[in-house]
């Protein structure tokens, strides 16, 4: 039995590095092979927008009001147009709010704010006056950021008139602000720093690149194989069916660890993403995000006839798991349909438990869950796969 063991090992092993060798001779398929975490890096990196992606944001000001209350707005939006990553806002003055409306719908301007001519008026007379703030509803993203930041600056400013209307009225009060605002929240984290929305993208990446090596690398180079004709050879080798499946597991492994590491080398390199967790564990997690996805793609080799099949068939299989499994989304915002079909992809576990290690600094006591249930997938497609496997006959 012993004996037996060794042989499928050692078996196992030579078939995985011939894969490895004659990966490593293919030059096109060595650069494709480091392009494709980079691109993903930067694509996601610098075109997907993060929390502070608002970013010389064209803002038309429509100010009706001649008084002083209506001016003290349009010198706080000048003073707040720069933020620490260049210019925030860029502000457009138009004479009426049909004109703003019209510059909206033509994409001259992502939005705009209209203070009507009796703004000044009303706050003398201590009555509440309104600010208008017309958004751009064909791109929500940009007016959902912009209302944000607008909301904020107006209330300060809102708290500032407050203030100086409390120290009239009330002369002599110890702190104005406690009146006018009686209490603040104050915001934090659990883990040091400041984490960009990068550090929650960067964990989903590296999950998807081991996803894909272990499904698209397997499967295509079953099938590939099986199209040269080199696949009857090695099936009418005197080795098992078990040493081939776990020797190609572990060339595609191989490869989907190397393409995570390089993931994780650009993440912490281009955009400062800060690994809080153990280093280890990390390595851990990718290998058993691999054990969870050998089995599918050992299936699909089995079942696949050819190349283009077995791709159509990948595909087919994996876009759902790259938008359900919160790599990109939050599965919490998802609706509650989806949620539960998030459950039964094995990469929402792994993205949690990476995002867990990575962003939280979580120990492996932190994500029992996580690990048991990849264990679990990996264990059952893969009693389900190496039956389905010990049918392929040579041709």
């Amino acid at each position: 039995m012993l004996q037996r063991i060794k042989k499928t090992i050692m078996h196992s092993y030579r078939l995985g590095v011939k894969d490895l060798i004659v990966f490593a001779r293919d030059r096109l398929r060595l650069i494709t092979f480091v392009i494709m975490p980079i691109f993903l890096m930067v694509m996601t990196g610098y075109v997907f927008p993060n929390q502070n992606a608002l970013k010389n944001a064209p803002l038309g000001v429509v100010n009706l009001d001649q008084g002083p209350t209506g001016a003290q707005i349009i010198s706080a939006l000048n003073q707040s147009t720069s933020s620490n990553n260049g210019t925030l806002l860029k502000l457009t003055y138009l004479p009426s709010e049909a004109e703003a409306e019209q510059e909206i719908k033509d994409q001259m301007i992502n939005g705009a704010i209209v203070i009507p001519a009796d703004f000044s008026a009303k706050i003398a007379a201590d009555q509440q006056a309104t600010v208008t703030s017309i958004t751009d509803q064909c791109n929500p993203q940009i007016s959902l950021l912009m209302s944000g930041t607008l909301d904020m600056l107006m209330s300060d400013i809102s708290n500032q008139i407050a203030t100086k209307k409390v120290e009239t009225l009330i002369p002599g009060v110890a702190d104005p602000q406690g009146v006018t605002n009686p209490f603040v929240v104050e915001t934090k984290g659990i883990i040091p720093g400041n984490p960009n929305y990068f550090e929650f993208m960067a964990p989903g990446i590296m999950a998807m690149v081991i996803m894909m090596a272990a499904m698209i690398g397997l499967a295509g180079s079953v099938s590939r194989e099986r199209e040269l004709g080199t696949m009857d050879g090695i099936l009418s080798a005197p080795i098992s069916r078990l040493s081939i499946v776990v020797g190609k597991s572990f060339a595609q492994g191989v490869r989907g660890l190397l393409q995570a590491a390089l993931t994780l080398i650009l993440a912490i390199l281009l955009f400062g993403v800060v690994v809080h967790g153990n280093l280890g564990l990390v390595i851990l997690l990718l290998i058993l995000t691999v054990f969870s996805f050998v089995g599918i793609g050992i299936m699909i080799s089995a079942i696949a006839s050819d190349q283009e099949t077995a791709m159509t068939i990948m595909m087919t299989v994996m876009f759902p798991m790259m938008f359900l499994s919160g790599a990109f989304f939050p599965v919490q915002q998802m609706p509650m349909v989806l949620q539960w079909i998030s459950k039964i992809i094995p990469l929402t576990y792994s993205v949690e438990a990476l995002r867990k290690c990575i962003v939280l600094g979580t120990g492996l006591a932190g994500m029992t869950t996580e690990v048991w249930v990849m264990l679990a997938f990996g264990v059952v497609f893969l009693a389900i796969a190496i039956p389905v496997f010990g049918k392929v006959t040579t041709r």
